[in-house]
């Protein structure tokens, strides 16, 4: 057994070897700065949000609205795509413990007890033919796979990639289901805001309306002018469809989102809404440099981790073409008297090692090897298109902020500008300074700019809610 001992000794200092490349980071040619406006929105940030510098990883929390909180909070704790890839770390934490497990020899242990009798025809009668007698044994076994070629170790590699890529995909996905629900909330709520800015708009071409017809019963207008204003109205009264449709499938798709039960989803669907104009503009956003992406961004990581685990693979393979050691020992006592098992007459053992290998194969081996290779190139292709769309999502979420920021400023002058026009136009119409078919293209020019205008400030809350996205958010 001394001798087992250090052949077993031996072998574990000698497995250190490992075929394969061992995995190196693909080199990138990544800039270390912004240009100077998008690093403005960076500055402009910091400046506002100073006393906080964790306002972001909690990122959804500067919109200041609890509705939106809340259903957050329940798309993590039950949407099923997140549980379905919670599940998968498990998966993949059992495949890295079994590989660990490989590494170390594995012993077993059998006891076994019988009765029985041979017949004379086998064994003579002197020997104990024909006679009933009893059989005890008692024995332990360990056997080892030396990793000569590290097979086994790169095995290990690879299951440790492959959790790496679970965790961080699983970061991945939550990032894109946070973003999810907030981009559809902010949707709803746009298309409530603009449900409620064309009911008022109604309300207010049904005064009008009704002006219209008094005038005219009493000869101070027009048949033609109380047809413009019932023309009005319809126009107006045409846009709910379109918005209650769009406010429903909308709903639908946030009830998804945070993990409604079929029940809920065929009773009712009804979200606790904020006005848009309480929901507060994000102000601080992670500072990062575009070469700290790799590092933020789940999505990378994830595709750097498959690439890992695609090297290992190619290790794997070039070890699978040479020969595997196997030790082998057995030590156990055996006797026809449970009092005899454990004497020293009873004893017996065996020590041994086998050595196996591929010698004609027509090619499998080495196809695999190939095909590990190919897998391996794939893999860092797949990485690089990920850093380009990786750089190319934060790079369009940078302008469009900008962008939308810009455009909101413009909707809002013109907007203010036309609510005044109509004010004036209300009162000079009042007074029979203008008639109706002023007051109309007034009340209709309104309308737009106010569809429009909510229209704008939803698509800065979304530029600024994909940006966060773009950036890694706040994992």
């Amino acid at each position: 057994m001394h001798k087992f001992t250090f052949t077993l000794a031996a072998a574990l200092i000698l497995s250190g070897c490992a075929m394969g490349p061992d995995y190196q980071a693909p080199t990138n040619d990544i800039p270390s700065t912004w240009n100077e406006q998008q690093q403005a929105i960076f500055t402009n940030a910091a400046n506002e949000s100073a006393a906080n510098t964790e306002a972001w990883e909690q990122w959804w929390l500067q919109y200041q609205d609890p509705s939106l909180n809340r259903l957050v909070e329940r798309a993590l704790d039950s949407n099923l795509s997140l549980q379905i890839q919670m599940r998968r770390i498990e998966q993949a934490r059992g495949q890295l413990g079994l590989s660990r497990a490989n590494q170390w020899p594995l012993l077993s242990a059998q006891a076994s007890a019988a009765r029985e009798q041979q017949p004379t025809t086998v064994m003579p009668a002197e020997l104990g033919g024909g006679a009933p007698s009893n059989q005890f044994s008692i024995a332990g076994a360990l056997s080892y796979e030396v990793d000569l070629w590290g097979r086994i170790s790169r095995q290990r590699e690879a299951a440790a990639a492959m959790l790496e890529e679970s965790i961080f995909g699983t970061e991945a996905i939550r990032l894109n289901l946070i973003t999810d629900v907030i981009s559809t909330y902010f949707s709803l709520v746009s298309i409530e805001e603009q449900r409620q800015t064309a009911l008022e708009m109604i309300s207010s071409l049904e005064q009008t309306l009704e002006i219209e017809q008094y005038r005219n019963e009493r000869g101070a207008s027009s048949p033609l002018n109380v047809r413009r204003a019932q023309a009005s109205l319809a126009s107006a009264r045409a846009t709910l469809p379109d918005l209650e449709e769009a406010a429903q499938t909308t709903r639908s798709a946030l009830a998804i989102l945070v993990g409604y039960s079929p029940r809920e989803i065929l009773t009712a669907i009804e979200f606790d809404a904020s006005e848009q104009n309480e929901i507060q503009p994000a102000l601080a956003f992670p500072n990062v440099a575009p070469s700290e992406l790799l590092q933020r961004r789940p999505d990378l990581r994830a595709a750097e981790a498959n690439l890992k685990a695609a090297s290992a693979e190619v290790g794997v393979a070039v070890a699978e073409r040479f020969p595997s050691l196997n030790l082998n020992a057995m030590f156990g006592t055996g006797a026809m008297d449970t009092g005899d098992l454990f004497s020293s007459d009873a004893e017996s053992w065996s020590l041994g090692a086998d050595l196996a290998g591929p010698l004609f194969d027509f090619g499998r081996r080495r196809i695999a090897v190939e095909t590990a290779e190919v897998a391996l190139e794939i893999a860092e292709l797949e990485y690089q298109q990920a850093i380009l769309s990786a750089f190319q999502d934060a790079r369009d979420a940078l302008q469009l902020l900008t962008i939308a920021e810009q455009r909101l400023a413009a909707i809002e002058a013109q907007h203010e500008a036309i609510a005044d026009t109509y004010r004036l136009a209300q009162l000079q119409y009042d007074g029979g300074a203008i008639g109706l078919f002023e007051l109309l293209e007034t009340q209709r020019a309104l309308l737009d700019a106010s569809m429009a205008l909510t229209d704008a400030r939803n698509g800065q809350l979304t530029a600024s809610t994909n940006l966060f996205k773009a950036l890694g958010g706040g994992w």
